[in-house]
């Protein structure tokens, strides 16, 4: 769960018949990405504040093997940070000043003291595949999908931010653990992109 309260009406909290609603809804159709869903309140760029910040949501990728192993991925981007191009280097979602994108970074080494921030923000994601992967090997997965995110977001883990992986593994097929934190980082910088 992200803290969205400062995007919509405050006042209106999910409750049992809206977990029950979402549960007549499941589908095995692709993921909605966007803002929806979880993503509906997502903001990235918020050092500037609110108004400044760019709006997100969520995000998913995935990818199959020939010999049927699969990993995919879906997070949620509600960052303090900028979202970037990897590649490229650019901003492609973030804090905004009247010439464009501000850069959260630049504007944090220009502040003398702790940016004026709230904890109200974190990426959300979970990292899921066929594959039967142990508790170590888990952990290990969530690990080396952190460094995709911060690829992506600039600056990523910081004090105010809440940034989280999990990692889920239905345990149908062997596959090498280190190949499936390989294969994350194929798609998670991508996912990231404001949509």
């Amino acid at each position: 769960m992200i803290f969205d309260l400062a995007i919509g009406r405050a006042d209106v909290r999910p409750d049992a018949a809206m977990a029950y609603q979402a549960c007549l809804k499941a589908t095995t159709d692709p993921v909605i990405e966007g803002s929806s869903g979880a993503g509906t309140g997502a903001t990235v760029g918020k050092i500037l504040g609110m108004r400044n910040a760019t709006k997100s949501g969520v995000g998913s990728a995935s990818v199959e093997l020939i010999d049927g192993l699969c990993v995919g991925a879906l997070a949620v981007v509600n960052a303090l940070g900028d979202v970037i191009d990897p590649h490229a280097g650019d901003i492609i979602a973030g804090a905004r000043s009247e010439n464009g994108f501000a850069d959260t970074l630049k504007v944090m080494q220009n502040l003398l003291k702790p940016s004026p921030t709230s904890t109200n923000n974190t990426v959300i994601g979970v990292v899921a595949t066929n594959a039967e992967v142990e508790q170590r090997g888990s952990q290990q997965v969530a690990q080396m999908t952190q460094d995709g995110l911060a690829r992506a977001v600039r600056p990523a883990h910081t004090m105010d931010d809440g940034d989280t992986i999990f990692t889920l593994s239905t345990g149908d097929i062997q596959a090498d653990v280190n190949l499936i934190g390989a294969l994350r980082r194929r798609f998670l910088p991508r996912q990231l992109c404001a949509r």
